[in-house]
Protein backbone atom coordinates (compact mmCIF):
# COMPACT_ATOMS: atom_id res chain seq x y z
CA UNK A 1 0.00 0.00 0.00
CA UNK A 2 1.14 3.38 -0.67
CA UNK A 3 -0.01 6.98 1.48
CA UNK A 4 -0.95 9.91 -0.82
CA UNK A 5 -1.04 13.02 0.73
CA UNK A 6 -3.98 15.28 -1.06
CA UNK A 7 -2.65 19.00 -0.96
CA UNK A 8 -5.34 22.22 -1.64
CA UNK A 9 -4.67 23.48 -4.78
CA UNK A 10 -3.15 26.55 -6.08
CA UNK A 11 -6.95 28.36 -7.11
CA UNK A 12 -5.75 31.75 -8.85
CA UNK A 13 -3.34 34.21 -8.24
CA UNK A 14 -4.48 35.88 -5.57
CA UNK A 15 -6.27 33.42 -3.80
CA UNK A 16 -3.94 32.28 -0.40
CA UNK A 17 -6.44 30.20 1.33
CA UNK A 18 -9.51 28.44 1.69
CA UNK A 19 -12.57 27.40 3.64
CA UNK A 20 -13.60 23.99 4.19
CA UNK A 21 -17.19 23.86 3.56
CA UNK A 22 -18.24 20.26 3.08
CA UNK A 23 -16.65 17.05 3.02
CA UNK A 24 -18.15 14.35 0.06
CA UNK A 25 -15.68 11.34 0.99
CA UNK A 26 -15.42 10.68 4.78
CA UNK A 27 -12.59 7.97 6.17
CA UNK A 28 -13.26 4.51 4.19
CA UNK A 29 -14.48 5.46 0.95
CA UNK A 30 -13.19 4.52 -2.19
CA UNK A 31 -12.22 6.97 -3.97
CA UNK A 32 -11.52 7.43 -7.94
CA UNK A 33 -9.03 9.87 -9.82
CA UNK A 34 -10.52 12.55 -10.45
CA UNK A 35 -13.68 12.37 -7.82
CA UNK A 36 -14.58 15.05 -5.49
CA UNK A 37 -13.25 14.79 -2.00
CA UNK A 38 -14.47 17.98 -0.48
CA UNK A 39 -16.17 21.72 -1.18
CA UNK A 40 -14.31 24.20 -0.30
CA UNK A 41 -14.89 28.55 -0.46
CA UNK A 42 -12.46 31.38 -0.80
CA UNK A 43 -13.54 34.90 -1.10
CA UNK A 44 -14.05 34.72 -4.47
CA UNK A 45 -15.95 31.50 -5.27
CA UNK A 46 -17.09 27.78 -4.29
CA UNK A 47 -15.84 25.48 -5.81
CA UNK A 48 -14.45 21.06 -5.50
CA UNK A 49 -11.23 19.48 -4.78
CA UNK A 50 -10.70 16.18 -6.59
CA UNK A 51 -8.51 13.61 -6.02
CA UNK A 52 -5.50 13.18 -8.78
CA UNK A 53 -5.45 9.26 -7.79
CA UNK A 54 -7.33 6.37 -6.90
CA UNK A 55 -7.46 4.68 -3.71
CA UNK A 56 -9.41 4.81 0.10
CA UNK A 57 -9.68 7.78 2.09
CA UNK A 58 -8.25 6.90 5.11
CA UNK A 59 -7.76 10.74 7.46
CA UNK A 60 -9.09 13.75 7.20
CA UNK A 61 -6.69 16.78 8.18
CA UNK A 62 -9.35 19.21 8.57
CA UNK A 63 -12.97 20.00 9.82
CA UNK A 64 -15.69 21.93 8.34
CA UNK A 65 -14.93 25.44 8.66
CA UNK A 66 -11.55 25.15 9.08
CA UNK A 67 -9.22 27.76 7.06
CA UNK A 68 -6.94 25.98 4.92
CA UNK A 69 -3.62 27.44 3.46
CA UNK A 70 -3.04 26.77 -0.51
CA UNK A 71 -0.37 23.87 -0.36
CA UNK A 72 -1.61 22.49 2.38
CA UNK A 73 -1.95 18.69 3.46
CA UNK A 74 -5.81 18.15 3.30
CA UNK A 75 -6.34 14.42 3.32
CA UNK A 76 -4.35 10.93 3.06
CA UNK A 77 -5.40 8.84 0.65
CA UNK A 78 -4.35 5.08 0.49
CA UNK A 79 -3.52 4.03 -2.74
CA UNK A 80 -3.09 0.09 -4.12
CA UNK A 81 -0.22 1.06 -6.93
CA UNK A 82 3.38 0.86 -6.20
CA UNK A 83 5.26 3.97 -7.41
CA UNK A 84 2.36 6.44 -6.03
CA UNK A 85 3.90 10.34 -5.49
CA UNK A 86 3.74 10.95 -1.38
CA UNK A 87 3.95 14.38 -0.89
CA UNK A 88 5.15 15.52 2.70
CA UNK A 89 6.08 18.94 3.40
CA UNK A 90 4.63 19.94 -0.27
CA UNK A 91 7.39 18.01 -1.69
CA UNK A 92 6.81 14.60 -3.79
CA UNK A 93 9.04 11.79 -3.03
CA UNK A 94 8.60 8.03 -4.17
CA UNK A 95 5.88 6.12 -2.20
CA UNK A 96 7.45 2.84 0.16
CA UNK A 97 5.17 0.31 -0.76
CA UNK A 98 5.17 -2.91 1.56
CA UNK A 99 3.30 -5.93 -0.07
CA UNK A 100 3.85 -9.09 -0.48
CA UNK A 101 5.74 -10.49 -3.64
CA UNK A 102 4.50 -11.74 -6.35
CA UNK A 103 4.46 -15.26 -7.49
CA UNK A 104 6.99 -15.05 -10.88
CA UNK A 105 5.28 -16.67 -13.38
CA UNK A 106 6.81 -19.24 -15.49
CA UNK A 107 5.26 -17.94 -18.83
CA UNK A 108 3.67 -14.94 -20.51
CA UNK A 109 0.89 -13.88 -18.49
CA UNK A 110 -2.86 -14.66 -20.85
CA UNK A 111 -5.33 -11.50 -20.60
CA UNK A 112 -8.76 -12.34 -20.81
CA UNK A 113 -11.20 -9.76 -21.25
CA UNK A 114 -14.58 -9.11 -21.78
CA UNK A 115 -16.39 -7.14 -23.88
CA UNK A 116 -18.58 -4.65 -22.13
CA UNK A 117 -21.67 -1.97 -22.93
CA UNK A 118 -21.77 1.55 -21.19
CA UNK A 119 -23.54 3.73 -20.87
CA UNK A 120 -22.49 7.89 -20.72
CA UNK A 121 -25.40 9.82 -19.45
CA UNK A 122 -23.27 13.11 -18.49
CA UNK A 123 -22.36 13.70 -22.36
CA UNK A 124 -24.57 14.70 -24.71
CA UNK A 125 -25.38 12.83 -28.06
CA UNK A 126 -23.64 9.77 -26.08
CA UNK A 127 -26.08 6.31 -26.57
CA UNK A 128 -25.20 2.90 -25.76
CA UNK A 129 -21.44 2.28 -26.05
CA UNK A 130 -20.01 -1.13 -27.13
CA UNK A 131 -16.71 -1.80 -27.54
CA UNK A 132 -14.42 -4.72 -29.38
CA UNK A 133 -12.43 -7.10 -26.90
CA UNK A 134 -9.61 -7.16 -28.95
CA UNK A 135 -6.93 -5.66 -27.07
CA UNK A 136 -4.82 -3.24 -29.05
CA UNK A 137 -0.93 -2.28 -27.91
CA UNK A 138 0.25 1.31 -28.33
CA UNK A 139 3.31 3.14 -27.38
CA UNK A 140 3.44 4.75 -24.08
CA UNK A 141 2.02 7.57 -23.14
CA UNK A 142 4.76 9.77 -21.51
CA UNK A 143 3.49 11.54 -18.76
CA UNK A 144 7.10 13.58 -17.48
CA UNK A 145 4.94 16.87 -18.62
CA UNK A 146 1.70 16.41 -17.27
CA UNK A 147 0.14 14.22 -14.69
CA UNK A 148 -2.23 11.56 -15.95
CA UNK A 149 -4.44 9.55 -14.16
CA UNK A 150 -3.88 5.54 -14.68
CA UNK A 151 -7.27 5.54 -15.98
CA UNK A 152 -6.65 8.23 -18.67
CA UNK A 153 -3.44 6.44 -19.71
CA UNK A 154 -5.64 3.66 -20.17
CA UNK A 155 -8.25 4.51 -22.17
CA UNK A 156 -5.46 6.72 -24.09
CA UNK A 157 -3.38 3.62 -25.01
CA UNK A 158 -6.58 2.11 -26.03
CA UNK A 159 -7.58 4.48 -28.20
CA UNK A 160 -4.51 4.82 -29.40
CA UNK A 161 -3.63 8.95 -28.56
CA UNK A 162 -0.26 9.52 -28.47
CA UNK A 163 1.82 11.80 -25.97
CA UNK A 164 1.74 14.78 -28.54
CA UNK A 165 -1.95 14.68 -28.81
CA UNK A 166 -3.15 14.03 -25.42
CA UNK A 167 -1.37 17.12 -24.28
CA UNK A 168 -2.73 19.17 -26.45
CA UNK A 169 -6.63 18.05 -25.41
CA UNK A 170 -7.82 20.37 -22.65
CA UNK A 171 -8.07 19.95 -19.54
CA UNK A 172 -11.77 20.97 -16.81
CA UNK A 173 -10.18 19.53 -13.78
CA UNK A 174 -7.54 20.72 -10.93
CA UNK A 175 -5.21 22.96 -12.55
CA UNK A 176 -6.08 21.95 -16.35
CA UNK A 177 -5.94 18.28 -15.08
CA UNK A 178 -7.21 16.12 -17.85
CA UNK A 179 -9.98 14.32 -16.54
CA UNK A 180 -11.65 10.30 -18.04
CA UNK A 181 -14.93 12.93 -18.90
CA UNK A 182 -12.77 15.76 -21.07
CA UNK A 183 -11.22 12.61 -22.69
CA UNK A 184 -14.41 10.80 -23.14
CA UNK A 185 -15.72 13.55 -25.11
CA UNK A 186 -12.51 14.34 -27.31
CA UNK A 187 -12.78 10.73 -28.56
CA UNK A 188 -16.49 11.20 -29.03
CA UNK A 189 -15.96 14.43 -30.85
CA UNK A 190 -12.85 12.78 -33.12
CA UNK A 191 -14.72 10.05 -34.15
CA UNK A 192 -17.74 12.12 -35.24
CA UNK A 193 -20.23 9.52 -34.97
CA UNK A 194 -21.86 9.72 -31.40
CA UNK A 195 -20.18 6.39 -30.43
CA UNK A 196 -17.41 6.76 -28.36
CA UNK A 197 -14.72 3.31 -28.20
CA UNK A 198 -13.81 2.41 -24.56
CA UNK A 199 -10.75 -0.11 -23.18
CA UNK A 200 -12.52 -3.25 -23.14
CA UNK A 201 -12.08 -3.28 -19.26
CA UNK A 202 -14.29 -0.67 -18.37
CA UNK A 203 -17.37 -0.98 -16.69
CA UNK A 204 -19.64 2.31 -15.92
CA UNK A 205 -20.66 3.16 -12.67
CA UNK A 206 -23.27 6.25 -12.18
CA UNK A 207 -23.75 7.75 -8.89
CA UNK A 208 -26.53 9.28 -7.17
CA UNK A 209 -26.65 12.81 -7.89
CA UNK A 210 -27.29 15.87 -6.01
CA UNK A 211 -30.38 17.33 -6.79
CA UNK A 212 -27.96 20.31 -8.44
CA UNK A 213 -24.80 18.48 -9.73
CA UNK A 214 -24.77 16.78 -13.11
CA UNK A 215 -24.12 13.38 -12.64
CA UNK A 216 -20.66 12.15 -13.53
CA UNK A 217 -20.42 8.51 -14.76
CA UNK A 218 -17.44 6.31 -12.62
CA UNK A 219 -15.06 4.14 -14.46
CA UNK A 220 -13.71 1.27 -12.70
CA UNK A 221 -11.20 -1.03 -14.75
CA UNK A 222 -11.50 -4.71 -14.29
CA UNK A 223 -9.01 -7.35 -15.70
CA UNK A 224 -9.37 -10.81 -14.96
CA UNK A 225 -5.52 -12.23 -15.55
CA UNK A 226 -5.39 -16.20 -15.97
CA UNK A 227 -1.50 -17.37 -15.16
CA UNK A 228 -0.11 -20.36 -16.18
CA UNK A 229 0.39 -21.01 -11.94
CA UNK A 230 -2.74 -23.24 -10.50
CA UNK A 231 -2.92 -20.60 -7.62
CA UNK A 232 -6.02 -18.49 -8.45
CA UNK A 233 -6.31 -15.07 -8.87
CA UNK A 234 -7.80 -12.46 -6.24
CA UNK A 235 -11.06 -11.17 -7.37
CA UNK A 236 -10.95 -7.43 -7.50
CA UNK A 237 -11.81 -5.84 -4.42
CA UNK A 238 -15.02 -4.44 -4.59
CA UNK A 239 -15.94 -1.11 -3.96
CA UNK A 240 -18.80 0.83 -2.33
CA UNK A 241 -20.13 4.27 -3.17
CA UNK A 242 -20.47 6.70 -1.09
CA UNK A 243 -23.43 9.21 -1.19
CA UNK A 244 -22.90 12.62 -1.47
CA UNK A 245 -23.33 14.44 1.81
CA UNK A 246 -26.62 16.79 1.93
CA UNK A 247 -25.73 20.75 2.00
CA UNK A 248 -26.54 21.80 5.55
CA UNK A 249 -29.27 23.89 6.18
CA UNK A 250 -28.56 27.81 7.63
CA UNK A 251 -28.74 27.40 11.44
CA UNK A 252 -31.79 28.53 12.55
CA UNK A 253 -32.77 29.66 16.28
CA UNK A 254 -36.74 29.95 16.79
CA UNK A 255 -37.42 32.56 19.35
CA UNK A 256 -41.17 32.67 19.53
CA UNK A 257 -43.78 30.89 17.88
CA UNK A 258 -43.55 33.36 15.39
CA UNK A 259 -39.82 34.52 14.89
CA UNK A 260 -37.30 32.63 13.90
CA UNK A 261 -33.35 33.50 13.09
CA UNK A 262 -31.35 32.39 10.46
CA UNK A 263 -27.87 32.79 10.23
CA UNK A 264 -26.34 34.22 7.16
CA UNK A 265 -24.25 31.28 5.28
CA UNK A 266 -20.54 32.67 4.11
CA UNK A 267 -21.97 33.74 0.59
CA UNK A 268 -24.62 36.00 1.84
CA UNK A 269 -22.35 37.53 3.78
CA UNK A 270 -20.04 38.48 0.92
CA UNK A 271 -23.10 39.37 -0.84
CA UNK A 272 -24.36 41.64 1.86
CA UNK A 273 -20.88 43.23 2.60
CA UNK A 274 -20.47 43.65 -1.61
CA UNK A 275 -23.76 45.57 -1.90
CA UNK A 276 -23.57 47.61 1.27
CA UNK A 277 -19.78 48.88 0.29
CA UNK A 278 -21.30 50.21 -3.29
CA UNK A 279 -23.92 51.51 -2.34
CA UNK A 280 -21.68 53.89 -0.06
CA UNK A 281 -18.94 54.93 -2.78
CA UNK A 282 -20.92 54.89 -5.86
CA UNK A 283 -23.83 57.64 -6.23
CA UNK A 284 -26.34 55.04 -8.15
CA UNK A 285 -28.28 56.80 -10.29
CA UNK A 286 -31.08 54.55 -13.22
CA UNK A 287 -32.30 55.67 -16.59
CA UNK A 288 -34.92 53.66 -18.21
CA UNK A 289 -35.36 52.73 -22.12
CA UNK A 290 -38.65 50.63 -23.64
CA UNK A 291 -37.54 48.83 -26.39
CA UNK A 292 -39.86 47.28 -29.28
CA UNK A 293 -37.56 43.58 -29.84
CA UNK A 294 -40.15 42.36 -32.14
CA UNK A 295 -37.78 41.38 -34.92
CA UNK A 296 -35.23 39.98 -32.61
CA UNK A 297 -38.03 37.64 -31.14
CA UNK A 298 -39.20 36.42 -34.55
CA UNK A 299 -35.63 35.67 -35.74
CA UNK A 300 -34.93 33.64 -32.57
CA UNK A 301 -38.04 31.44 -32.78
CA UNK A 302 -36.28 31.05 -36.68
CA UNK A 303 -33.19 29.83 -35.68
CA UNK A 304 -33.14 28.48 -32.61
CA UNK A 305 -34.22 24.91 -33.52
CA UNK A 306 -31.77 24.89 -36.16
CA UNK A 307 -29.10 26.47 -33.63
CA UNK A 308 -29.37 24.00 -31.25
CA UNK A 309 -29.74 20.88 -33.54
CA UNK A 310 -25.53 22.26 -35.38
CA UNK A 311 -23.98 23.81 -32.27
CA UNK A 312 -25.75 21.35 -29.45
CA UNK A 313 -26.13 24.59 -27.63
CA UNK A 314 -29.69 26.55 -26.51
CA UNK A 315 -29.70 29.72 -28.16
CA UNK A 316 -31.35 32.25 -24.94
CA UNK A 317 -32.28 36.07 -25.48
CA UNK A 318 -28.87 37.06 -22.95
CA UNK A 319 -25.76 36.58 -25.64
CA UNK A 320 -28.11 38.68 -27.97
CA UNK A 321 -28.26 41.12 -25.01
CA UNK A 322 -24.23 40.68 -24.46
CA UNK A 323 -23.74 41.09 -28.24
CA UNK A 324 -26.00 44.74 -28.06
CA UNK A 325 -24.31 45.85 -24.92
CA UNK A 326 -20.32 45.16 -26.38
CA UNK A 327 -21.30 47.08 -29.14
CA UNK A 328 -22.55 50.09 -27.42
CA UNK A 329 -19.65 49.90 -25.21
CA UNK A 330 -17.38 50.55 -27.90
CA UNK A 331 -19.86 53.43 -29.24
CA UNK A 332 -19.61 54.89 -25.57
CA UNK A 333 -16.11 53.48 -24.00
CA UNK A 334 -16.78 55.73 -20.85
CA UNK A 335 -19.29 53.31 -19.38
CA UNK A 336 -16.51 50.70 -19.71
CA UNK A 337 -14.08 52.11 -16.98
CA UNK A 338 -13.57 52.05 -13.02
CA UNK A 339 -12.57 54.79 -10.47
CA UNK A 340 -9.30 54.64 -7.93
CA UNK A 341 -9.69 58.27 -5.92
CA UNK A 342 -9.73 60.60 -8.39
CA UNK A 343 -8.82 58.79 -11.18
CA UNK A 344 -10.64 57.08 -13.82
CA UNK A 345 -9.30 54.06 -14.97
CA UNK A 346 -10.12 53.04 -19.01
CA UNK A 347 -10.09 49.69 -19.78
CA UNK A 348 -9.44 48.22 -22.82
CA UNK A 349 -10.96 44.95 -22.59
CA UNK A 350 -14.57 44.46 -22.58
CA UNK A 351 -15.19 41.45 -19.60
CA UNK A 352 -18.69 41.14 -19.41
CA UNK A 353 -19.95 40.16 -15.79
CA UNK A 354 -23.19 37.98 -15.89
CA UNK A 355 -25.43 37.89 -12.70
CA UNK A 356 -26.32 34.31 -12.41
CA UNK A 357 -28.59 33.11 -9.65
CA UNK A 358 -27.62 29.84 -7.90
CA UNK A 359 -30.34 26.88 -6.91
CA UNK A 360 -29.76 28.02 -3.19
CA UNK A 361 -30.79 31.61 -3.87
CA UNK A 362 -27.42 32.96 -3.49
CA UNK A 363 -25.97 35.20 -6.82
CA UNK A 364 -23.16 34.68 -8.51
CA UNK A 365 -21.36 36.49 -11.15
CA UNK A 366 -18.92 34.68 -14.05
CA UNK A 367 -17.35 36.81 -16.69
CA UNK A 368 -17.03 36.36 -19.90
CA UNK A 369 -13.38 38.10 -20.99
CA UNK A 370 -12.99 39.62 -23.75
CA UNK A 371 -16.39 39.43 -25.14
CA UNK A 372 -15.51 42.18 -28.30
CA UNK A 373 -13.76 39.27 -29.65
CA UNK A 374 -16.56 36.57 -29.60
CA UNK A 375 -19.14 36.30 -32.33
CA UNK A 376 -22.36 35.54 -31.25
CA UNK A 377 -21.73 31.67 -31.20
CA UNK A 378 -18.98 32.22 -29.33
CA UNK A 379 -20.79 34.35 -26.40
CA UNK A 380 -23.66 31.76 -26.64
CA UNK A 381 -21.10 28.65 -25.70
CA UNK A 382 -19.31 31.04 -22.64
CA UNK A 383 -22.63 32.05 -21.69
CA UNK A 384 -24.13 28.49 -21.22
CA UNK A 385 -20.48 27.10 -19.89
CA UNK A 386 -20.34 29.46 -16.95
CA UNK A 387 -24.28 29.43 -16.60
CA UNK A 388 -23.77 25.69 -16.07
CA UNK A 389 -20.71 25.59 -13.95
CA UNK A 390 -22.33 28.04 -11.82
CA UNK A 391 -25.13 26.23 -10.83
CA UNK A 392 -23.14 22.77 -10.04
CA UNK A 393 -20.09 24.97 -8.11
CA UNK A 394 -17.49 23.80 -10.86
CA UNK A 395 -16.48 27.70 -11.71
CA UNK A 396 -12.56 28.68 -10.76
CA UNK A 397 -11.38 31.99 -8.66
CA UNK A 398 -10.60 33.38 -12.24
CA UNK A 399 -13.97 33.12 -13.57
CA UNK A 400 -15.76 35.82 -11.22
CA UNK A 401 -12.28 38.66 -12.09
CA UNK A 402 -11.70 40.97 -13.67
CA UNK A 403 -15.55 41.80 -15.51
CA UNK A 404 -15.82 45.38 -16.54
CA UNK A 405 -19.02 46.48 -16.82
CA UNK A 406 -22.60 43.67 -15.47
CA UNK A 407 -25.98 42.68 -17.22
CA UNK A 408 -28.74 41.39 -14.75
CA UNK A 409 -31.74 39.62 -16.26
CA UNK A 410 -34.52 40.18 -14.33
CA UNK A 411 -36.94 39.34 -16.85
CA UNK A 412 -36.12 35.76 -16.46
CA UNK A 413 -38.32 35.72 -13.17
CA UNK A 414 -40.83 37.73 -14.46
CA UNK A 415 -40.17 41.09 -13.75
CA UNK A 416 -40.27 44.18 -16.34
CA UNK A 417 -37.64 46.29 -14.76
CA UNK A 418 -35.28 46.73 -12.30
CA UNK A 419 -32.89 48.97 -10.62
CA UNK A 420 -29.63 47.20 -9.96
CA UNK A 421 -26.68 47.92 -7.53
CA UNK A 422 -23.55 48.70 -9.22
CA UNK A 423 -20.86 46.03 -8.90
CA UNK A 424 -17.50 47.51 -7.55
CA UNK A 425 -15.46 48.31 -8.75
CA UNK A 426 -17.19 49.41 -12.26
CA UNK A 427 -19.32 52.03 -13.01
CA UNK A 428 -22.54 50.81 -14.39
CA UNK A 429 -25.01 47.60 -14.71
CA UNK A 430 -27.65 46.69 -17.05
CA UNK A 431 -30.98 44.98 -16.00
CA UNK A 432 -33.06 43.34 -18.91
CA UNK A 433 -36.67 42.69 -18.16
CA UNK A 434 -39.25 41.06 -19.30
CA UNK A 435 -40.53 40.76 -22.85
CA UNK A 436 -43.86 40.90 -23.00
CA UNK A 437 -47.13 40.98 -25.74
CA UNK A 438 -48.55 44.75 -25.31
CA UNK A 439 -50.37 47.37 -27.96
CA UNK A 440 -48.12 49.52 -29.31
CA UNK A 441 -48.14 52.76 -31.52
CA UNK A 442 -46.40 51.28 -35.22
CA UNK A 443 -45.27 54.19 -37.52
CA UNK A 444 -46.13 53.20 -41.21
CA UNK A 445 -46.06 55.64 -44.58
CA UNK A 446 -49.73 55.05 -44.56
CA UNK A 447 -50.32 56.64 -41.12
CA UNK A 448 -49.90 55.16 -37.41
CA UNK A 449 -51.35 52.18 -36.44
CA UNK A 450 -52.35 50.13 -32.90
CA UNK A 451 -50.74 46.68 -33.98
CA UNK A 452 -49.24 44.03 -31.03
CA UNK A 453 -45.53 44.09 -30.15
CA UNK A 454 -42.87 42.36 -28.13
CA UNK A 455 -41.90 45.23 -25.87
CA UNK A 456 -39.32 45.28 -22.88
CA UNK A 457 -38.00 47.77 -20.41
CA UNK A 458 -33.81 48.38 -20.00
CA UNK A 459 -32.97 49.78 -16.62
CA UNK A 460 -29.32 51.53 -16.56
CA UNK A 461 -27.99 52.11 -12.95
CA UNK A 462 -24.48 53.74 -13.33
CA UNK A 463 -21.98 56.02 -10.70
CA UNK A 464 -22.81 59.59 -11.32
CA UNK A 465 -19.01 60.10 -10.00
CA UNK A 466 -18.15 59.67 -13.37
CA UNK A 467 -21.43 58.57 -15.68
CA UNK A 468 -23.66 61.79 -16.05
CA UNK A 469 -27.33 61.35 -17.27
CA UNK A 470 -26.56 62.27 -20.94
CA UNK A 471 -23.65 59.84 -21.22
CA UNK A 472 -25.70 57.16 -19.07
CA UNK A 473 -28.95 57.88 -21.27
CA UNK A 474 -27.14 57.65 -24.50
CA UNK A 475 -25.54 54.57 -23.38
CA UNK A 476 -28.81 52.82 -22.69
CA UNK A 477 -30.71 54.07 -25.82
CA UNK A 478 -27.73 52.45 -28.17
CA UNK A 479 -28.28 49.68 -26.79
CA UNK A 480 -31.99 49.62 -27.32
CA UNK A 481 -31.51 51.03 -30.68
CA UNK A 482 -29.25 47.55 -31.85
CA UNK A 483 -32.02 45.57 -30.20
CA UNK A 484 -34.31 46.73 -31.63
CA UNK A 485 -32.96 47.13 -35.43
CA UNK A 486 -32.17 43.61 -35.20
CA UNK A 487 -32.02 42.37 -38.50
CA UNK A 488 -34.74 39.52 -38.94
CA UNK A 489 -33.03 38.00 -41.89
CA UNK A 490 -29.39 37.27 -40.45
CA UNK A 491 -27.99 34.20 -40.24
CA UNK A 492 -25.73 32.36 -37.51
Amino acid sequence: MAKYQLLLPKMGESVAEATIIKWLKQPGDYIEADESVMDIATDKVDSEVPSPVSGTLVEQLYKVDDVVQVGAVIAVIETKEAGEPVTTNNVETPAQVIAEPAPIAAAPEVIEQEPVIATLDSIPGTEQLTQNSTPVNHSPINDNVRFYSPLVRSIASQEGIGASELDGIPGTGAEGRLTKDDLLLYIQKRSGNGTISQPASATVITPQAPVFSSPKPQLVTEQKVAAPESKPQPEPQSKTESKPTPAPEPKATSVSGGVEIIEMDRMRKLIAEHMVYSKHTSPHVTSFVEADVTSLVKWRDRVKDKFEAREGEKITFTPIFIEAVVKAIKDFPMINVSVNGTQIIKKKDINISMATALPNGNLIVPVIKKADELNLVGITKAVNDLANRARTSKLLPDDVKEGTFTITNVGSFGNVMGTPIINQPQVAILAVGAIKKKPAVIETKQGDMIGIRHMMFLSLSYDHRVVDGALGGMFVKKVADYLENWDINREI
